[in-house]
């Protein structure tokens, strides 16, 4: 991921391997990771089971808050791709029992179209 990317917030794909150490005592037995995507410190991973959102928090990043959702209380999402002036392609994502969507931005090289495909064949 490029400085300028990252400063957008944009998301880039993320290494699964390296993922799936870091992460072996947060996964399940039978978890894995298939697809993940960086924003700056913050990691966005899509297991077999559920949406993992890793936040980075402070100055120096010890402190980390997990999201995990299970993608039945996926309602609704959203893709919106990169244009010509707006470089960024969006993924919005609506969680049961919340009226705020879950948003993160993609850069133009990741293909939203693979996003997108990935979560809808867990929540559909």
């Amino acid at each position: 991921m490029g400085l300028f990317d990252g400063l957008m917030g944009n998301a880039s794909e993320a290494s699964i391997t390296k993922l799936q150490e870091e992460l072996k005592e947060l996964l399940i037995s039978g978890e894995t990771i298939e697809n993940a995507y960086k924003v700056i410190r913050d990691t966005f991973i899509f297991t077999n089971k559920r949406l993992i959102l890793i936040d980075k928090q402070g100055v120096t990043g010890k402190k980390t808050e997990y999201h995990s959702i299970p993608y039945k209380n996926i309602v609704h999402f959203s893709v919106e791709t990169a244009g010509t002036f707006d470089l960024d392609a969006e993924l919005k994502i609506w969680v049961s029992g919340s009226a705020v969507p879950i948003q993160k931005n993609f850069n133009k090289a990741t293909n939203i179209y693979q996003v997108q495909s990935v979560l809808a064949g867990y929540v559909l």
